[in-house]
């Protein structure tokens, strides 16, 4: 069994990895870390973990009390704070997965611009693979050092790659991004009660979004994106508006989506003329590790509307960081990720 930690085990993402990694059968967690929760059991914030786990959190200092190592580490920790420690990270396991962003873009500039500050560790950069299976998969196989992506990012990417790949549309693509409140995380503060969210449509986020700069550099195409909460409390849609190149089709456009993602355990193509759940729906993957993809072609134009949907907290997030641990161990992929979603939910 492999002996896993979690850095930051307190929040939702840490809460969702700490779910699935009891129920892998090639994982055994061993330390969870939180500096304001130290002392008190994980099934305190994690309610639904009550029966589940014996474990206590400890200070994050505390990690590697004794010279205690592990095979893999998992931080859950803030974005612009992870890569401040991450030397003192990389020093506690042979594995790290992180789940922050300041390992994502792998270009320091474009990291100052979106997240406010210079990185702290620009040199440790090139080290870290992205943690998005479906493109990265060979790379990752051999990786100690995985960065996973942000949940709209990787939603964005898996729905706009396949054509930009097939060579099927050209320009700006233009992304608008749906998310429900659980993406602004436990401590997300007073515009996120429920007060405030309920019913709420809030563009938080016009332009400009950290997100859109992942998204371009998975593409190579320039990226405009806004952000909009809406009341959900899981999940992610995303709807990208592209140019399609003269002469293509909408045969063309499926054949590059079945091409991408025929032989992919968590990507399914939904693109269906008729029916509730027609196209991408986040509503019936919560829980799950799928994402769903999904496409419209204008008959009026040359306009190419792409969807892609998911559960922000495990495809958008810890399930997607249990799935590079499994392809970096050569396990089956769906190796504690197999539960398929509810319906109705």
């Amino acid at each position: 069994m492999l002996r896993a930690a979690i850095a930051g085990a307190s929040g939702y993402i840490g809460g969702e990895l700490l779910r699935l990694l009891l129920g892998h059968p090639h994982v055994e967690v061993v330390a969870v870390s939180s500096d304001s929760l130290a002392g008190r059991r994980v099934d305190g914030p994690h309610p639904n973990l009550r029966g589940r786990s014996e474990l206590r959190f400890v200070a994050h200092e505390r990690l590697g009390a004794g010279g205690v190592r592990y095979d893999v580490l998992f931080l859950a920790m803030p974005h612009t704070r992870t890569m401040l420690r991450m030397p003192e990270y990389l020093a506690l396991a042979d594995v790290v997965v992180d789940l922050s962003g300041d390992f994502r873009l792998r270009d320091p500039a474009v990291y100052e611009a979106y997240y406010g500050v210079p990185h702290a560790q620009s040199a440790l950069i090139p080290e870290f693979t992205t943690g998005l299976p479906e493109w990265h998969r060979k790379e990752l196989a051999g990786s100690d050092r995985i960065s996973v992506p942000g949940c709209m990012a990787a939603a964005g990417i898996l729905a706009v790659r396949p054509v930009v790949e097939a060579g099927l549309v050209q320009g700006t693509v233009r992304l608008d991004a749906r998310t429900g409140s659980s993406g602004s995380g436990v401590s997300a503060g007073s515009s996120n009660l429920h007060a405030e969210r309920s019913g709420a449509m809030r563009v938080f986020a016009p332009t400009g979004h950290r997100h859109e700069a992942e998204i371009a550099q998975a593409t190579g195409l320039p990226v405009r994106m806004t952000a909009t909460g809406v009341e959900a409390v899981r999940g992610v849609q995303v709807v990208a508006r592209a140019r399609l190149v003269e002469g293509a089709a909408e045969a063309d456009v499926r054949a590059a989506f079945r091409s991408a993602y025929r032989d992919e355990p968590f990507v399914r193509v939904v693109a269906h003329k008729r029916g509730a759940y027609r196209l991408p729906e986040p509503k019936i993957l919560s829980g799950s590790n799928f994402c769903d993809v999904g496409f419209a072609v204008s008959e009026r134009s040359d306009e190419l509307v792409l969807v892609g949907a998911l559960d922000n907290l495990v495809k958008g997030g810890a399930g997607n960081a249990v799935q590079c641990l499994n392809v970096r161990f050569g396990w089956p992929e769906d190796a504690g990720l197999e539960f398929t979603g509810l319906h109705p939910n």
